[in-house]
């Protein structure tokens, strides 16, 4: 039964690095870093690993890489890959090697050097029948699909523009978010056009960074220096590959994902304190709250041009910044687990919430081709 692998697990430690831009540094390197800042964070030692997670936009054989980069020879590793959202998949198959016994303390980690790089055309596969147009994947088909939602729904440009300002908004309270500047609905809607309708203030950042958690047993947890923040769900769903194989342009599998996560968590939206989603354009925004139950389909621009999800309302939502103006590194899945953790925790600084004990870290693959929701609890939501 997946019930079982409710509040088996927990992330003891946190960390990342070099977000933003680090030149001379490589995949590897921001991997290290950030792994290093997690084992502090835990008060664990680089020795107690034994399991490992992870990847990069570069590496063939990432947990090869990464073991080998680190010293350590762990007895268990997975690098399964469907994008952004394989870090939520990485935490629950992490609790089911755990659970069985093939390792105590599992390492989840990633980096990039997006932006340094600057040169992904090489590293992201481009759709077999759109190859011929030079798209620049993948923002066309999350245009294809912020299209089909403003016209189906009679959705306002603006509605878009207010999910970047509350994500600007929560940036500036977070000293390690890359944009700090104040965001205007005019500076929004002036955006240079990128593919109609998201503009450059529609799409995430291209980024460097790395990010690294570690997760062992439940009974372990407490062994380590810092708060736990248990794993109480996780549901996975696939949809597709492309964007034009979709069922539906307006409903994304995300609406199966978070019901078999708040199944398996026993909760439900209004036991929620803090929403973390992967917000690689604006349109994942609006389209998460939908089908995750928060509001009704067609409803979240509204919700979100009301002030509900920037500081101070009703259901905080990217609570760092998210990837449109905290950080964006090729793939931002484990900075969601890592905000939601950070949250459990109560160590977010100026953008702490109070009283969190139910987090949701929602993560994104392909194009709305992958999703995964995750729920993470404090120890008095076990």
């Amino acid at each position: 039964m997946a019930h079982a692998l409710r509040g088996k697990s927990a992330i003891v430690g946190k960390g990342y690095w070099g977000l933003g831009k680090t030149p001379n540094t490589s995949p590897m390197e921001l991997i290290a870093k950030a792994t290093q800042n997690a084992l502090t964070d835990a008060g664990m030692d680089l020795s107690e690993i034994d399991g490992v997670c992870g990847g990069t936009f570069y590496h063939f054989f990432p947990t090869l890489s990464i073991a080998e980069y680190l010293g350590i020879k762990p007895t268990w590793a997975n690098s399964d890959m469907v994008g952004g959202s394989s870090f939520m998949s990485y935490l629950v198959e992490a609790t089911m090697a755990i659970q069985a016994g093939l390792c105590k303390n599992v390492l989840i980690c990633y980096g990039s050097n997006a932006k340094s790089a600057r040169d992904l055309n090489g590293l992201i596969e481009t759709p077999q029948w759109e190859r011929a147009y030079e798209p620049m994947v993948p923002v066309p088909g999350y245009a294809f699909t912020a299209q089909r939602y403003m016209h189906e729904f009679n959705v306002p440009k603006e509605h878009f523009g207010h999910v970047a300002i509350s994500a600007r908004k929560w940036a500036q309270l977070n000293p390690d978010a890359t944009m700090q500047d104040d965001l205007t609905m005019e500076e929004y809607l002036n955006s240079p056009m990128v593919a109609d309708p998201l503009a450059v203030l529609d799409c995430c950042l291209m980024s460097d960074g790395g990010a690294a958690i570690i997760v062992t047993s439940a009974d372990r947890a407490k062994d380590y220096q810092e708060k736990p923040a248990y794993f109480l769900g996780g549901g996975n769903a696939i949809s597709h590959r492309e964007i034009s194989q979709a069922a539906t342009l307006t409903t994304t599998c995300a609406a199966e994902s978070s019901k078999r996560a708040f199944e398996m968590a026993s909760v439900t939206t209004k036991d929620v304190d803090v929403v973390e989603l992967y917000d690689a354009f604006t349109i994942n925004t609006l389209l998460f709250l939908e089908d995750m139950g928060f509001v009704k389909k067609g409803e979240a621009g509204a919700f979100v041009a009301d002030g509900n999800i920037a500081p101070g309302g009703s259901l905080p939502v990217n609570t760092n910044g998210g990837g449109l103006s905290c950080v964006h590194p090729g793939m931002y899945g484990l900075f969601c687990l890592i905000e939601a953790a950070t949250q459990i925790r109560g160590d977010g600084g100026n953008r702490q919430i109070d009283d969190v004990n139910i987090a949701i870290a929602h993560g994104n693959g392909g194009t709305f081709s992958n999703e995964f929701t995750t729920v993470l609890g404090s120890e008095a939501a076990l």
